[in-house]
């Protein structure tokens, strides 16, 4: 294993990446190595239960506003970056990209930082379908989930980001018009939160060719199969799960977080008025506070979507239809 300190000593040089010059005081990058190669990611280190947060086509970044907030509830934040993403090192391929592929390096990531017991989950983007997947299969003991403007049902892959899934349109893209339409991608998704320095600093990662590939691969590997495969044993299963959604998502739109939270039991929504595909930008607090009181509720709890839930018959079909219901 990398050692922190040898990790602190690259990133005081450059390897792991610049901080943004929006980072709060509380928040630390740092790395670890899984596979071979340094995973990175921004915590708050302290004790209490831990968060992973995932993200998908961007980067841990979208989770950066909402850190100190978890952090202040006495929750322990880790926003880690997926191979070849963000900060991280490795490279993605189409194979190692898939939903599930990702859901096994996210259970090495977990072994490796050593963390047993309940985890609080929560997903981003595509980071969503890999944290749906980690739930239906009991891949982590998982005490509750968390979706913010997640892909759902067939509501992915968005249109500009499918058109890559063509191969010959991958290789003909040139270095600067991937990072012009990801630049498009991200003012978009921040919508009135977006002014330049930000853009920027979303976009900085893919000036790095192997961290374009591996956004490549991942677009090469998006199929909504793995998010509608999910549905069934969803609408079985226990755990809580909470959709925090920006309103103005033109592809990962809120009527799909409604269809979701309709038919998946124990399920909140919590809108995001003005808020686009990236909310937590726009409203950090809320949507800190919102996440917050949904983990701490679940702290001690765990339930897991395959697991027999107590006093059930194994034959019983019947659901409970209590959900937890966020206090806006």
């Amino acid at each position: 294993m990398m050692s922190f300190r040898t990790l602190a000593h690259r990133r005081r040089r450059g390897h792991c990446g610049a901080m943004s010059a929006t980072v709060p005081a509380r928040v630390q990058r740092t790395a670890i190595e899984v596979d071979g190669e340094a995973a990175s990611y921004l915590t708050v280190e302290q004790d209490g239960p831990t968060v992973l947060l995932l993200h998908g086509t961007y980067w841990s970044r979208v989770w950066l506003p909402v850190l100190d907030g978890l952090a202040a509830a006495g929750l322990r934040p880790l926003a880690v970056d997926l191979p070849g993403s963000g900060r991280s090192g490795g490279e993605l391929t189409t194979g190692t990209a898939t939903v599930p592929a990702l859901a096994q390096w996210v259970r090495r990531f977990v072994a490796t930082m050593g963390i047993t017991g309940p985890i609080a989950l929560g997903g981003h983007d595509i980071g969503g379908a890999v944290a749906q997947h980690l739930l239906v299969h009991d891949q982590l003991e998982v005490s509750g989930l968390a979706l913010v403007n997640s892909v759902l049902y067939d509501s992915w892959p968005a249109p500009h980001v499918a058109r890559f899934r063509d191969p010959a349109v991958a290789a003909a893209t040139t270095a600067e018009e991937f990072r012009n339409a990801r630049r498009q991608a991200v003012a978009s998704a921040l919508a009135d939160a977006a002014t330049e320095e930000l853009i920027a600093d979303y976009v900085d990662p893919w000036n790095d060719p192997r961290v374009r590939r591996s956004w490549l691969a991942l677009a090469g590997a998006a199929d909504n199969r793995y998010t509608l495969d999910l549905v069934p044993p969803l609408r079985r299963c226990p755990t809580p799960k909470l959709l925090v959604w920006g309103e103005n998502d033109r592809f990962e739109s809120v009527a799909y977080a409604e269809k979701f939270a309709a038919e998946i039991p124990h399920t909140g929504l919590v809108r995001i008025p003005g808020a686009d595909h990236i909310p937590t930008e726009s409203a950090p607090a809320r949507i800190a506070g919102a996440l917050s009181d949904f983990f701490t509720a679940q702290k001690s709890s765990l339930i897991g979507c395959t697991r027999r839930q107590p006093g059930r018959d194994r034959g019983s079909r019947r659901q409970s239809s209590a959900r937890w219901r966020p206090r806006w």
